[in-house]
């Protein structure tokens, strides 16, 4: 059964920092394009992360410079390491396969507010 857990989202102060990591079971990500998403209330789900089987990345101009997606294939992880937070990153964090088809988990809400 895949399965994919996200953790360490909570609330943090504009300009702090914040990692997430992303569990997978199931299946073995070293094979798999992955990505993190993430959705903000009345907004649609976006990628704001993507890392290929070869460690290249890839990111969107909104968090490019703040954000890196690392993955640690002995562990079956992904982490996503956010700097410099704003609040229009507040949003429930999701990791995925990059095209998006695997199981979606629960997601780990991030809040930056002072």
């Amino acid at each position: 059964q895949v399965q994919l857990v996200e953790s360490g989202g909570t609330l943090v102060q504009p300009g702090g920092s914040l990692r997430l990591s992303c569990a997978a079971s199931g299946f073995t990500i070293s094979s798999a394009a992955m990505a993190w998403y993430r959705q903000a209330p009345g907004k649609e789900r976006e990628a704001v992360a993507v890392i290929s089987p070869g460690a290249s990345t890839w990111y969107p101009d909104s968090v490019k410079g703040r954000f890196t997606i690392s993955r640690d294939n002995a562990k079956n992880t992904v982490y996503l390491q956010m700097n410099r937070l704003k609040p229009e990153d507040t949003a429930v964090y999701y990791c995925n396969t990059a095209s998006g088809g695997g199981t979606w988990g629960q997601g780990t809400q991030v809040t930056v507010s002072s």
